[in-house]
């Protein structure tokens, strides 16, 4: 019995010590690099050790392919780069194959190759090659996720076999950061997506119960005499644009250079020198009537690449660099503002990051804008009491944004294979007596060595130069819980005091706040009978503001989604502000005044349909209303419809609608009456958008695009208007309705926002790297007092505004200093 017992204790251990072993690809040096042409017929790839026995762990975790569906992996290298060929056995006809644009997955099987040099679990490089043999890469860290705006030069072909598709890859040394070392052990894993069934297979296998997937990468061994190649690459570039508006042409050339260096074997920089942004894609605009700002998402290639280090604290967003004027000036009453700017021209901007073999990230980020100016008219009245008045106009220049430096400074040291400590520091300087700001912070992510819980920890400070009454402000957030297994928990607090401001290189909504929450999720990891996933979470937030310490509500979340066998995914959300809702931030007046909601709660339902179809949509529905007697004609009811024809592998159209309603809503008006009081009206606002994007992919390299986007907004307003009272409610005014508020007599608050905005562009890459792209843009806008147009109304109204068209042409060259020193080298020894 004794014996048995041991036995049995001995045998958990070797499977248990077995489980953690890491597979090792033991790689081989070649003398004569193979052709990437997806043709697996040089001598090259012989003799080579097989990575095979692929494992899944989505969704039936654990388990291996059937032969017909193996993975077949090989791996040599030289001097120069790393090469790699994949032989991925399937049925052709269950190969699904979208032709793409580069970091699109679309409907398409994957292969993917994943490297970490410096063997550390949280800064993998991964390279990705689709069945149409579109690439993707993308840098990836556990607290940044996945970054496909990083992209390198590299090579790879795809061919299409009788069972199955091939692929070779060429991953040059420049697209990897590495430190030379005498028998380096780098960090390897190959992912294969099989999109039909979703099914994804790794190599080593990975826990998806815990950790992040860095943790679970094999060895990679045999890199001998390997040397860091000069890591210096230009992106010359030369753009032409002609663009009509109101009568008018206006054109421009534009010539610059973008450069990307590597400083040391890790830290790479990355400068632009005379940017050029021309073809950005358009920002989704819409009626503002909150008191905060409407967040854009980036469209700049250089702030969207490699940025991850950057991103830490949430303290920057990109958007400020360039962005409107900080100040607008303030005028008299015979005087208007002319020609306001809506941007500030950057003149270049530098990225210094990278990290070191011992885990410690570094980065330095630096933008220089130019001085705007805007015009200001004054009208002046003279011989006044004449029958026939005079005047005399002038005009003067005054500056709203000064040169500008905006600046980043990073160090985030790494620990453990899963935490890290990081000092972060913002800075905003602009020339002469205009703000200047700087904003500091210190983070901590702990994980425990079993990753099963983690801890965060963050102390920020802003201060302000040249700012009268301006006090520093601070911030804080501590949390912790459970993130491995099915059941998982954090709780967590949050605090800034009235102070606290990022927003001149940051974006922060609100401040003054000292907030508890606590979130709890299940989720499952292997299918059931009728489903392939399913989570379910809730959360629950006790709010507060931090000076006066007073409450200002409670709110209760419920989150649940799950998909199907037919790969068809639905969902259920709801979120419930409990009792009364004390809002200091509608008022607009600092915090000294608020008003009182009560009870307010709303449901979502949505659904996604297989992509993989001919056919698919997204689809969702939703409610909401008060809970309040004072309330009940209140009501918020929204539908959007979204669906997606693809016609095939390389045509792909999706069309959107989207209307929202509210009866009854209540918020601030633009003005006060004379007397000071905060005017609050109740209005119908119904908002409606239309959105097409298509696209046609001649192949991985030529493609025709097609973004197209109506938003319409009408905005009515009872001729009643109410003034907000001391206890946060509002009482009918008896001496203003909506067009008597102010001094103004002409003060209408209805609105009728509408926009319109079409970008058709081709897309040649020609070269590795290098690109050809033709844009014609078209953009109309109208803003009127008219509400109650309906939307046909509304469009031809529309149409009435002068359009403005665009035509651009941007040429982008990549030249790799090694090919032209090898160029001149060759000639020289000829």
């Amino acid at each position: 019995m004794r014996q048995s017992t041991f036995l049995i204790f001995f045998l958990c251990i070797i499977m248990q010590l077995e489980a953690q072993t890491k597979k090792t690809y033991q790689i081989t040096r070649t003398q004569t690099p193979p052709t990437i042409d997806g043709v697996l017929n040089e001598s090259t790839w012989d003799n080579l050790q097989i990575a095979t026995d692929f494992i899944q762990f989505r969704p039936d975790v654990g388990k291996s392919p059937v032969k017909e569906k193996r993975s077949e992996v090989k791996m040599c290298y030289d001097n120069n780069a790393i090469y790699i060929s994949a032989y991925l056995y399937d049925n052709p006809e269950d190969i699904m194959r979208q032709f793409t644009q580069r970091d699109n997955f679309g409907q398409s099987d994957f292969f993917g190759i994943i490297f970490n040099p410096n063997n550390d679990a949280q800064n993998n490089t991964e390279f990705f090659v689709f069945s149409s043999g579109t690439q993707a890469d993308a840098v990836e860290s556990p607290s940044n996720g996945e970054d496909f705006g990083w992209n390198a030069v590299w090579e790879s072909a795809v061919k299409l076999v009788d069972d199955g598709w091939i692929v070779e890859v060429k991953i040059p040394y420049r697209a990897l950061r590495f430190t030379q070392q005498e028998d380096p052990t780098w960090g390897i894993q190959f992912h294969r997506h099989f999109r039909q069934t979703r099914a994804q297979y790794t190599w080593n296998a990975i826990d998806v119960t815990k950790g992040n997937f860095g943790l679970y990468n094999a060895e990679l061994k045999g890199l001998e005499n390997i040397v860091p190649p000069t890591r210096l690459s230009f992106y010359p570039y030369a753009s032409g644009l002609v663009s009509t508006f109101d009568g008018e042409t206006d054109t421009d050339f534009a010539a610059g250079l973008d450069v990307k260096y590597g400083i040391t074997e890790n830290i790479t920089l990355d400068a632009t020198l005379v940017p050029d942004f021309s073809q950005a894609g358009f920002d989704n605009v819409e009626l503002n009537l909150g008191p905060f700002e409407q967040q854009f998402a980036e469209q700049r290639q250089f702030f969207t690449e490699g940025v991850d280090l950057f991103n830490k604290g949430r303290l920057f967003y990109s958007r400020r660099i360039g962005d409107n004027p900080s100040v607008t000036p303030e005028v008299d009453d015979d005087e208007e503002i002319i020609d306001y700017p809506d941007k500030v021209q950057m003149i270049n901007a530098v990225k210094i990051s990278g990290r070191t073999k011992k885990g410690l990230g570094i980065g330095f980020f630096n933008a220089i804008t130019e001085k705007t100016s805007t015009t200001i008219e004054k009208t002046e009245i003279i011989n006044e009491n004449t029958p026939n008045e005079e005047t005399v106009k002038s005009r003067r220049k005054e500056v709203v944004e000064p040169l500008a430096n905006y600046n980043i400074m990073v160090l985030d040291q790494q620990f453990n294979k899963n935490s890290s400590v990081t000092l972060i520091n913002t800075n905003v300087t602009r020339n002469g007596d205009f703000k200047d700001a700087n904003v500091t912070g210190l983070l901590l992510d702990l994980i425990n060595k079993k990753n099963t819980y983690g801890a965060i920890g963050e102390v920020k400070m802003s201060t302000f130069n040249d700012v009268a009454d301006k006090e520093n402000g601070y911030s804080a957030r501590i949390g912790a819980g459970k993130n491995s297994g099915k059941f998982r928990y954090t709780v967590l607090y949050d605090y800034a005091d009235e102070n606290f401001d990022i927003n001149d290189l940051g974006i922060q909504f609100r401040n003054n706040f000292s907030n508890f929450g606590a979130e709890m999720s299940y989720r499952i990891f292997e299918p059931t009978e009728k489903l392939n996933s399913y989570r379910f979470n809730a959360w629950f937030n006790y709010n507060h503001l931090a000076n006066p310490n007073t409450f200002t509500g409670t709110h209760l979340g419920l989150n649940f989604n799950a998909t199907n066998k037919k790969l068809h995914s639905f969902g259920i959300n709801g979120n419930w502000n409990i009792g009364k809702r004390f809002d200091y931030f509608e008022p607009r007046n600092g915090f000294d005044s608020y008003f009182i909601t009560k009870n307010y709660a709303q449901t979502n339902l949505w659904i996604s349909s297989n992509y993989n179809n001919f056919f698919a949509i997204n689809a969702n529905v939703g409610y909401g209303c008060f809970f309040d007697e004072e309330r009940d004609n209140f009501n918020n009811y929204w539908y959007a419809v979204r669906p997606r024809f693809k016609f095939n592998d390389k045509l792909l159209v999706v069309i959107g609608y989207e209307y929202d309603d509210y009866t009854a809503d209540r918020g601030y008006i633009n003005g006060q009456d004379v007397d000071g009081e905060i005017i609050f009206g109740q209005r119908e606002r119904i908002e409606t958008e239309v959105s097409i994007s298509g696209s046609y992919n001649f192949n991985p390299f030529n493609a025709l695009t097609l973004s197209f986007r109506n938003y319409l907004s009408r905005v009515t307003y009872d001729d009643q208007v109410y003034n907000l009272q001391d206890d946060g409610t509002l009482l009918v005014s008896n001496t203003n309705t909506k067009t008597t508020i102010g001094t103004d007599s002409d003060f209408n608050p209805d609105a009728n926002f509408n926009t319109w905005n079409l970008d058709f562009s081709y897309t040649w890459q020609f070269a590795p790297g290098s690109q050809l792209t033709a844009l014609y843009r078209n953009q109309i806008f109208n803003f009127s007092n008219n509400s109650q147009d309906g939307f046909f109304d509304s469009l031809d109204n529309l149409f009435d505004q002068e359009k403005r068209n665009t035509f651009s042409l941007r040429l982008v060259y990549f030249i790799d200093y090694n090919d032209v020193k090898n160029v001149f080298s060759n000639k020289n020894s000829s």
